[in-house]
């Protein structure tokens, strides 16, 4: 080996180098625009809501949702499919202001929101997996095993009696993993989450949720989960709806704020995300509205459901209830102490990865 000698003119000329180099670097990171990526949210009534949204990317919902009554007349609720994802298609045709994305690498690649579609739901496949295919050639690319109760694939968070995935519900995740359809566990039991997490061969999600270690209900994900979700490369969306995030009277972005601090403590900052699961401009929250939602809730309760013994007070965060919330949780996150490169990630570069790393 020949020995090369450094002067130590030489050795700081380099290090300068290096440092106007690393500088630059960060320079360019911090010029580029931050992609925002929701995880969960339905078409808005206006395309261009998407632009004063300032949303890249959308994981949209094309199941459908139905509020029922049950034989002893307690409210439930539950997704079925109507030909959503051929009128979504149709509707995005042309558009300006968003299009279908098949790929993950589809984002950012032309002007307009990427629209990649979910079903909160695998009710629609029942037992025939060929579906599964003929929903993915339409465009499906996200698929959750169940909502709130036991469908045929898996257990579902909302039942007193917890299971994980059912034989079913095994073959339907090998076919999503064949296909490359982003497996979703939100709305699934503890074992749903993990087992599934454990078996997949690509990362999974859960779409929208949050931390049971601060909310102790079944419809947030407990550490267990959390660690198995990102173990596997996958992403938790931490979500709007206020009585997922706190018990207090009066729901903040702080409220917000500790659920992400929480997932990106147990599984890495690689791991959180942001969702909505609520009207993209903003709900009005009347009486009524606020109602609808409190009569499930106690149901739930009346149920025997653990996590429900504590009063609905609230539905949404104030501050949050309008079409610029991301760039809030924006600047609700530079003012908590998070640097850019984590704030880029919560915001979107997480959600990009997993829908490259799946999608392509």
């Amino acid at each position: 080996m020949v020995r090369q000698d450094v002067t130590r003119r030489g050795f700081l000329a380099m290090a300068g180098a290096a440092a106007l180099t690393g500088r630059a670097v960060a320079a360019e990171a911090e010029a580029r625009p931050i992609r925002y990526v929701d995880s969960l949210l339905t078409l808005p009534e206006d395309l261009a809501d998407f632009g004063r949204a300032g949303l890249s990317a959308l994981i949209c919902d094309v199941s459908n949702g139905q509020g029922v009554y049950n034989e002893d007349g307690t409210p439930d609720y539950f997704r079925t499919y109507d030909g959503n994802i051929d009128r979504t298609v149709t509707r995005l045709a042309g558009s300006a202001d968003a299009f279908v994305a098949r790929r993950g690498s589809d984002i950012g690649s032309r002007p307009g929101c990427a629209i990649v579609m979910q079903m909160q739901t695998t009710t629609p496949i029942g037992t025939d997996l060929s579906r599964i295919a003929r929903f993915h050639g339409k465009g499906l690319r996200v698929l959750q095993f169940t909502h709130h109760r036991d469908e045929p694939f898996a257990g579902g968070a909302l039942e007193r009696v917890q299971s994980g995935l059912t034989p079913l519900g095994i073959d339907g995740l090998a076919e999503m993993n064949r296909l490359r359809i982003v497996p979703d566990v939100a709305h699934g039991s503890v074992p749903t989450m993990v087992e599934a997490a454990q078996r997949s061969a690509t990362p999974i999600v859960l779409s929208h949720g949050a931390a049971r270690a601060i909310v102790d209900n079944p419809r947030c994900a407990p550490d267990t989960a959390i660690r198995a979700i990102a173990e596997k490369g996958g992403v938790i969306g931490i979500f709007m709806l206020s009585f997922w995030l706190t018990p207090d009277p009066v729901p903040t972005v702080d409220h917000l704020l500790a659920h992400i601090r929480h997932v990106a403590r147990i599984g890495g900052i690689d791991a959180v995300g942001i969702a909505n699961d609520f009207s993209l401009a903003g709900h009005n929250v009347d009486a009524a509205f606020v109602q609808g939602y409190r009569e499930w809730w106690v149901a739930m309760r009346d149920e025997g459901l653990p996590g429900f013994d504590a009063p609905l007070r609230h539905v949404v965060i104030p501050e949050l209830n309008r079409i610029d919330r991301m760039a809030r949780i924006h600047a609700a996150l530079e003012r908590d102490g998070f640097r850019a490169g984590e704030i880029e990630k919560i915001m979107g570069g997480n959600w990009t990865r997993v829908l490259i790393d799946v999608l392509g």
